[in-house]
């Protein structure tokens, strides 16, 4: 499903996204495909964002674009626990 189908379909909300396909361009992920797994209310928002599986997203319909901005921070370490 496209991006503007599913802003038609919830209007102004979060949504759970399953992210089908994407193209890459410079340091943006826009994503051009689509499953919409369930609406997130908005008290829900920022948990779901942060527990949400590899390969989804939570995004708010408000947003024109799925657009996912990429870090290519150097300074960013990732500490692994043993």
């Amino acid at each position: 499903m496209k991006w503007q189908q599913v802003r038609e379909l919830f209007p102004d909300q979060f949504v759970l996204l399953s992210i089908l396909d994407y193209n890459v361009l410079d340091d943006q992920k826009i994503i051009t495909e689509v499953a919409p797994i369930r609406a997130i209310p908005q008290q829900e928002a920022n948990k779901a964002f942060f527990n949400a599986d590899p390969g989804s997203i939570v995004y708010h319909t408000s947003n024109e674009n799925c657009v996912i901005h990429l870090r290519k921070d150097s300074f960013l370490r990732v500490r692994r626990q043993l």
